[in-house]
C-alpha cells in the first residue's frame, strides 16, 4: 500500500491554507504555493480538529473497512499532537 511521506495533519493543514489563499479555492492568488508553504502551520489546530472529528467512522465508512484499524490510524496521529 502506498503511503505519504508528509504527515496527514500537515496535508490537511496545507489543504485548508490552499483553500483560503488559492484562486482554486476561496482565495485570489493563482500561484499560491509559496504562500501555502508559509501559512499551513497556521491551520494545524483546524487540521487536528478535523482528525478528532473523524476518529469515529460513520456507518458507510464502517461498512467499507475495519473500524478498529481506522480508529488506530487516526489515534496514532492524535497521540503525536504536541501539547498546547
Amino acid at each position: 500500500m502506498p503511503t505519504s511521506a508528509t504527515p496527514a495533519v500537515e496535508r490537511i493543514a496545507r489543504v485548508l491554507a490552499g483553500r483560503q489563499l488559492s484562486l482554486n479555492g476561496e482565495g485570489s492568488d493563482p500561484h499560491a504555493a509559496d504562500k501555502v508553504d508559509a501559512a499551513w502551520r497556521d491551520h494545524l489546530e483546524d487540521a487536528y480538529a478535523i482528525l478528532h472529528t473523524l476518529r469515529e467512522p460513520d456507518a458507510q465508512m464502517a461498512q467499507a473497512g475495519d473500524v478498529a484499524v481506522w480508529r488506530a490510524m487516526i489515534g496514532a496521529v492524535l497521540e503525536r499532537r504536541p501539547a498546547a
